[in-house]
């Protein structure tokens, strides 16, 4: 077990819809990783109050960010999971506004939360191609070079427009469910 508990796993749905595809894998995957033995927890952003980022660097001169919001208690509690999933369906070939936000947010934090986390990808999208998520995905696989995680799965759903289209693929689904199940696995 690493200094984290490798048992812990934080779903983030970065949806604005409740019971969309997003949260769905989201779920799938917290499912998976619960089979493994694993202590799970889920987050909806949409539901936290997390403004965007002000580019005053307030958060580098004093070490505290100006927004009275959400984030600081999301952040302490991100640092208590090694493990992330996080969700974001495909927005003009970006993450949500909701996601985005929370990322943003992340400039301003204590680097260390970051260091050493493993992270699930997971990203339904209404076009049928899946060079669609090729943005977000790069963004990420950008952002966790930056910090120092690792992405360990990336679940990719194409041609899920309709809230709750992905329940009609389960091969998307089982895909889910195993990478939640393996990454607990594998930093056991």
């Amino acid at each position: 077990m690493n200094e984290h508990g490798s048992k812990r796993v934080l779903g983030i749905v970065g949806s604005p819809r409740r019971g969309g595809n997003t949260e769905i894998l989201v779920d799938e995957i917290l499912a998976g990783a619960a089979e493994a033995g694993a202590d799970t927890e889920k987050i909806i952003l949409n539901e936290l109050n997390i403004l965007p980022c002000q580019a005053c660097d307030a958060c580098k001169d004093g070490g505290e960010c100006v927004q009275e919001d959400d984030m600081s208690e999301l952040l302490a509690q991100m640092e208590r999971y090694p493990i992330w999933v996080l969700g974001t369906p495909v927005y003009w070939w970006g993450p949500s506004a909701q996601l985005k936000a929370f990322i943003d947010r992340w400039y301003g934090a204590n680097q260390a939360i970051f260091k050493g986390r493993t992270i699930i990808l997971t990203i339904p999208m209404g076009s049928g191609s899946k060079k669609t998520a090729q943005h977000n995905v790069g963004m990420f696989n950008d952002i966790a070079g930056y910090l120092g995680m690792n992405i360990a799965a990336t679940v990719l759903a194409p041609s899920v427009h309709k809230r709750g289209a992905v329940r009609e693929h389960p091969q998307i689904l089982d895909a889910a469910h195993q990478s939640g199940r393996d990454v607990v696995e594998w930093n056991n």
